[in-house]
């Protein structure tokens, strides 16, 4: 099963889409999937992936397909 998906014409595992959205290197991701929702600033799909961004904390992260547009949920 291929857990890549294609994010702004590059093909991405869930791990570099999470650092895609942290901005710095992740400690895990889990799978991508569809988060069922449009971006706010161009109207695209957007994508959401679980992480964890240090040894104590998992976020998920939310990334537009087609443009810049990221957001962190802290699910702590």
């Amino acid at each position: 099963m291929a857990d890549n998906r294609v994010v702004q014409g590059r093909m991405v595992t869930p791990k570099r889409l999470a650092e895609l959205i942290e901005g710095e290197s992740v400690m895990d991701a889990e799978p991508i999937e569809d988060a069922d929702r449009d971006c706010p600033d161009c109207g695209e799909n957007v994508l959401k992936v679980g992480y964890m961004p240090g040894v104590t904390s998992f976020v998920t992260g939310y990334k537009c397909q087609e443009c810049d547009w990221a957001e962190i949920e802290d699910d702590d």
